[in-house]
């Protein structure tokens, strides 16, 4: 399953731990968004270990699934590139 993670932390070692994280577990595809080919088990993993890094009271992370259809309805306009989506992330 495709994830999308996007978060907006005002606090730079806290958003630098969790770009840190985030870089093992997908690819950068914006400054503060990632996307990342996960199962179940493993997003369960990745959001225990956000909320260990994050503050509720003032950073916000927003975690999207991108079902199997949409994932072929990624559209991308201006400078980047898609990334193959077919690899799950093993721990």
């Amino acid at each position: 399953m495709l994830w999308v993670i996007a978060y907006d932390i005002p606090d730079d070692g806290r958003r630098t731990k969790l770009a840190k994280l985030m870089e093992s577990y997908g690819d950068r595809v914006q400054y503060s968004v990632f996307e990342a080919e996960l199962n179940e088990k493993h997003i369960r993993i990745l959001k225990k270990r956000i909320e260990e890094i994050i503050d509720i009271d003032q950073d916000s992370v927003r975690i999207y699934r991108i079902c199997a259809d949409c994932k072929d309805e990624i559209n991308l306009l201006g400078i980047g590139k898609l990334y193959e989506l077919d690899r799950v992330f093993i721990v």
